[in-house]
């Protein structure tokens, strides 16, 4: 099974041109754009499963510079501040690696946090 398989190629696409710059990445707006935010947890397992290179279970920091090229072997590799900002928001026991669950706890909170948004601007209507 490929990434694809379970994305569009061109939200995949779209997420990959908006963080071309570096220092651009936000996992939140990826995770929104390449569709991966709409997904269920056994999807997001999935798409865990390819992007732990050496099927050890975790994503470990090496690992998550290369997260972009993942999706496109010609991408950029990750900064060391994304690197950073993107394991401290999924790394939830602190042990430096993310789990399959923090993929799908980051997801998790950020289908709230926008449910929360949504909810906090009719109040302002």
């Amino acid at each position: 099974m490929s990434l694809t398989d379970i994305l569009s190629p061109s939200d995949i696409a779209a997420a990959l041109r908006d963080c071309q710059a570096p220092d651009s990445f936000s996992p939140k707006k990826f995770f929104q754009i390449s569709g991966m935010s709409k997904k269920s947890s056994s999807q997001l397992k999935e798409i865990f499963r390819i992007l732990d290179n050496d099927q050890s279970g975790f994503i470990e920091e090496d690992e998550l510079k290369y997260f972009l090229q993942r999706f496109e072997c010609g991408a950029r590799v990750l900064t060391a501040s994304e690197t950073k900002t993107f394991l401290a928001a999924a790394d939830h026991d602190g042990d430096g690696k993310i789990g399959a669950e923090g993929i799908d706890s980051f997801n998790y909170k950020m289908r709230h946090l926008r449910m929360f948004v949504v909810m906090w601007d009719s109040l302002l209507c």
